[in-house]
């Protein structure tokens, strides 16, 4: 996988471009802005998880 951004480098209302669970085999990203930081770890090897304001959850693959 490409190298995925650290927890501390996320901020609330920040524009990320996270994978859905059910868009991991497709890679199909999804745009939005962090409502929630659910993942407590400073790092995971397939990105950090958030609620987007939508309620989108995933990933996070890019800060945009």
């Amino acid at each position: 996988m490409n190298d995925v951004p650290f927890r501390n480098k996320l901020k609330i209302g920040v524009q990320v471009q996270i994978i859905q669970k059910q868009d991991q085999q497709t890679g199909n990203l999804t745009n939005g802005k962090v409502r929630r930081i659910l993942t407590s770890s400073n790092s995971h090897p397939y990105g950090i998880k958030v609620e987007l304001d939508s309620g989108k959850i995933g990933r996070v693959q890019n800060i945009l």
